[in-house]
């Protein structure tokens, strides 16, 4: 697939800094539909060919429950892939918006979702699941703890789920956004727009502005920040061998 190698080159590092897979692991990447997850799903696909140890892969999505919702382009991709792909319906959505009338959904519905998503990955004989998340999402969910919680800490790379005995695992987190949206979009893949109604009115979105206008005055300072959780071993983030946070990163600016 084109442009897969500068993919690849980033996840590869992830996951072998964080060694994510083991020999004969289930892995099921979980596909919202969105450039993130689907950038990852061809990733994994394609590691699954020559990564020494072997595993296995799935795709699976969470349905919401949102009328309208067609999947049929991620099945084809999926299909092209060679990657079994399976939908797990709920009525989150309705539960969310209807029933209980959030003001502020995101929260709950990520719980809803994950919950979803873990217990099908179990049912299905999983023993990891990835999530895409990269490394602006780092960044971002540093900051949001620290301006919205007063704390200092991040999602972790790894995560055991003692509850459903998963591994989560996180293979983009050295990916920046920018490299996602470029190979999303050289690529073509299949992305459907989010019919939440709260979709780009978040937190999440107002941070990634003040980082964006922030970042024009004070150039590479995603970088630091992400150097900083490094060398601060916040939440399972470390410094690999040589990398020295920023240092690591520096040359992804130019």
């Amino acid at each position: 697939m084109e442009n897969i190698k500068r993919v690849l080159s980033h996840v590869r590092r992830a996951v072998d800094d964080y060694e994510m897979i083991k020999d004969g692991d289930k892995i099921a990447v979980g596909v919202s539909a969105g450039k993130d997850s689907l950038t990852l799903l061809c990733a994994m696909a394609e590691l699954r060919r020559f990564y020494p140890k072997k595993f296995e892969l799935i795709a699976i999505t969470v349905d919401m429950g949102f009328e309208g919702t067609d999947f049929s382009p991620i099945q084809r991709l999926c299909d092209e892939l060679c990657v079994p792909y399976h939908i797990i319906p709920t009525q989150i959505s309705k539960v969310i918006f209807d029933v209980r009338k959030e003001k502020n959904p995101c929260s709950l519905c990520a719980k809803m979702r994950r919950g979803a998503l873990y217990g099908g990955a179990r049912e299905l004989g999983c023993t990891s699941v990835a999530l895409g998340h990269h490394f602006d999402d780092v960044v971002e969910t540093f900051m949001l703890n620290l301006f919205y919680e007063g704390r200092i800490g991040c999602f972790q790379p790894v995560t055991y789920l003692t509850n459903t005995e998963i591994n989560l695992i996180r293979p983009m987190i050295y990916m920046p956004e920018k490299d996602v949206r470029y190979f999303a979009s050289k690529a073509q893949l299949p992305v459907v727009k989010s019919s939440c109604p709260a979709d780009g009115n978040t937190e999440r979105e107002e941070m990634k502005k003040l980082l964006a206008t922030l970042e024009r005055e004070n150039k590479g300072l995603r970088y630091r920040i992400f150097g900083a959780i490094q060398r601060g071993e916040i939440d399972g983030f470390k410094v690999i061998g040589k990398m020295q946070g920023m240092k690591s990163y520096e040359n992804e600016e130019n």
